[in-house]
């Protein structure tokens, strides 16, 4: 709805995701099933469930997690039943005390005005959404009638309390704002501060913040234990060095997420050939509380070895424009080639680290201010020939 309205590019996908890179394309491979999509839907089905009962114990949150339809289904049932149920008793309230064939000068009636079960049914409505027409009242001929009509009340207070709730937190659940919290499409490999990072970019579409904050990452493999246990999901949380140096993040302008490859990364032994080849899935978790409404919440996405861009660094996103910063959401996910080596991080420590890497593989990681000056001396001179 927003790029319709020319608020973001069209090409922009609000599902946490950001704009299509170039990428290198490699031979497609059979896979292991991906644990988390791009959107942060988990792919986890539950089966074989026998106490099926457990969810009727929470029964408000089971009504949370219906569908729409499902809802509003519920919701007007409800009603509905109650008002014939106590329709219902109204009208058996009446024809015993024989109200249905109510002659002139006999007592009075428990409820005026009730000649069937048509009238009853309107009567239960009256009560019920406290309408109050005033053709039809409780007298005080019967106690019966009475003890009905505070329990109707009762029962319809926590009705509405029961359904409205539901609606409300229906509508307003953590999920919603998550879909304006934006993750890079692409990971990104590569130097920075002379370390080998695994670096994601996050981002928030709106102006309103997502205070406390917090960045979490998991690399999601297939492994086997000492003892031969084959474990098909295991989570091993990996550590961040998040740019603002603790543990929250300042989310007003995207964010470079930098996790450092070393001895104690799962990335540690993985390489650029080595990438292509290994199931690796990276979760990347934001958490943070909703500065309007003060609900927790949580957007997810995944990286798999096909998303993971060796080599390459994301482009620049803000810029200083009258005295304010300005951020360029359609350079949110591009990214650029950066000199990288090839081979894992622990190769690169084995060599001696990256300084002693570049002297013995003659890897030169940023290009020099000669070589700059040169390639721009050289093209003025074409266009002076020219």
């Amino acid at each position: 709805m927003l790029s319709r309205k020319g608020l973001i590019p069209e090409d922009y996908l609000l599902t946490r995701l950001a704009e299509d890179v170039q990428q290198p394309k490699f031979k497609s491979k059979a896979r292991k099933a991906r644990f988390v999509a791009k959107n942060g839907a988990c792919n986890v089905a539950h089966t074989n469930i026998r106490e099926q009962g457990r969810f009727l114990q929470d029964v408000f949150t089971t009504l949370v997690d219906l569908k729409w339809l499902h809802t509003l289904i519920i919701f007007t049932m409800s009603f509905l039943c109650s008002w014939l149920l106590f329709g219902m008793v109204w009208w058996l309230i009446a024809f015993a005390h024989g109200d249905l064939d109510r002659r002139a000068g006999d007592s009075a009636p428990c409820v005026t005005d009730i000649h069937s079960f048509s009238s009853a049914f309107l009567f239960s409505i009256e009560v019920q959404v406290t309408i109050g027409f005033g053709a039809r009242m409780v007298t005080e001929e019967c106690l019966s009638a009475i003890v009905v009509l505070i329990v109707q009340n009762i029962v319809g207070l926590v009705i509405n309390a029961i359904m409205l709730g539901c609606i409300f937190m229906k509508t307003a659940q953590a999920h919603r704002r998550a879909e304006t919290l934006i993750f890079s499409k692409h990971a990104v490999i590569s130097v920075r501060n002379n370390k080998l990072c695994f670096m994601v970019r996050i981002g928030d579409l709106r102006k309103s913040m997502i205070i406390s904050a917090t960045v979490r990452m998991q690399v999601v493999r297939r492994s086997t234990t000492e003892e031969g246990e084959v474990v098909p999901l295991d989570q091993i949380d990996i550590h961040m060095d998040n740019p603002v140096g603790t543990n929250g993040v300042f989310l007003v302008s995207p964010l470079i997420i930098c996790h450092v490859i070393d001895k104690d990364s799962p990335l540690y032994g993985t390489s650029a050939a080595d990438l292509q080849h290994d199931d690796v899935e990276v979760v990347v978790v934001l958490e943070g509380v909703v500065e309007t409404t003060g609900i927790t919440t949580q957007a997810r996405t995944s990286y798999v070895s096909e998303e993971i861009l060796w080599g390459q660094r994301f482009v620049p996103t803000v810029s200083e424009e009258d005295g304010m910063y300005a951020v360029d959401y359609s350079k949110f996910g591009n990214t650029q080639k950066v000199p990288t080596p090839c081979c894992s991080a622990e190769k690169m420590d084995e060599a001696g680290g990256i300084a002693r890497f570049k002297v013995n593989e003659g890897v030169n990681l940023r290009p020099s201010a000669r070589r700059r000056r040169g390639a721009s001396v050289a093209r003025r001179s074409r266009l002076e020939s020219r």
